[in-house]
């Protein structure tokens, strides 16, 4: 904990969507915040989803601080980027200055692929006295499985995630190394990952999933199916083991 008259600083995962997965942890620290800063994606619209997982579980009423909205531009720009975060560290910082304890929100886990990675680096530039409290949320990488059904890892079976958009050069590899690959963000790759895979032989291996655990949710297990504008909160489930024998000679078998 702190020592320094600051403020408490956490940082909470809300799960994938459904306001009912948010851990009990989560709505504890959300009530009780002073502030809850969230991310943002067009500035000053507060069009934020991790609010609306929030608003799902927890009546404004309950909630006994403010809402800070911290803007976070869709894009790999890092001109842009690294700004915003500065911007957000700096907000932060002045909350915690002031004595109030600060839960900084964020969809799925706060250590898996998340802005507060970032975030956490340009606090511990600007005030390495801050000790944060990270607290873990149910990723995608566990709530896809769920949606398809089909397990993540069994028995000795290795898995391994990987954005899709740098995923597909390496597939070659990752297939002879992994029983399941979690190829994240796929949308935008869809028809190339499509490509590759038949190229494998491995198309019907792939499920596709968008928008896991909430009521937007759809699942295709053929990625030829794909619309192109269903493809956001996507992720493709590539399940191996039941080529394995084909591909490594080798038997499935759980002894």
């Amino acid at each position: 904990m702190n020592n320094n008259r600051l403020g408490q600083l956490y940082a909470v995962g809300l799960g994938t969507g459904d306001s009912e997965l948010l851990t009990l942890k989560a709505v504890r620290l959300i009530k009780q915040a002073d502030i809850v800063a969230l991310p943002e994606k067009s500035k000053g619209k507060a069009d934020s989803f991790a609010w609306q997982i929030i608003s799902g579980a927890i009546p404004l009423e309950q909630l006994s601080g403010e809402r800070c909205f911290l803007h976070f531009p869709m894009t790999r720009n890092a001109a842009l980027n690294v700004p915003a975060w500065q911007q957000a560290a700096q907000t932060i910082l002045s909350f915690l200055q002031a004595g109030k304890n600060v839960v900084f929100v964020t969809e799925g886990d706060p250590s898996v692929f998340s802005t507060w990675a970032y975030v956490q680096q340009e606090l511990a530039l600007i005030a390495p006295q801050i000790e944060p409290i990270v607290v873990p949320g149910v990723t995608s990488i566990t709530a896809v499985p769920a949606a398809t059904k089909i397990p993540l890892a069994e028995g000795q079976e290795r898995f391994c995630v990987v954005p899709a958009t740098y995923g597909i050069e390496c597939l070659e590899y990752l297939v002879d190394e992994f029983d399941t690959i979690m190829l994240i963000k796929a949308g935008r790759v869809i028809d190339s990952l499509t490509a590759k895979l038949k190229t494998l032989g491995l198309l019907e291996c792939a499920t596709y999933v968008s928008h896991a655990s909430t009521e937007q949710e759809e699942i295709y297990a053929c990625l030829e199916d794909v619309p192109a504008e269903n493809r956001y909160f996507s992720m493709v489930q590539l399940s191996i083991r039941s080529r394995q024998g084909v591909l490594r000679g080798t038997s499935t078998a759980v002894a």
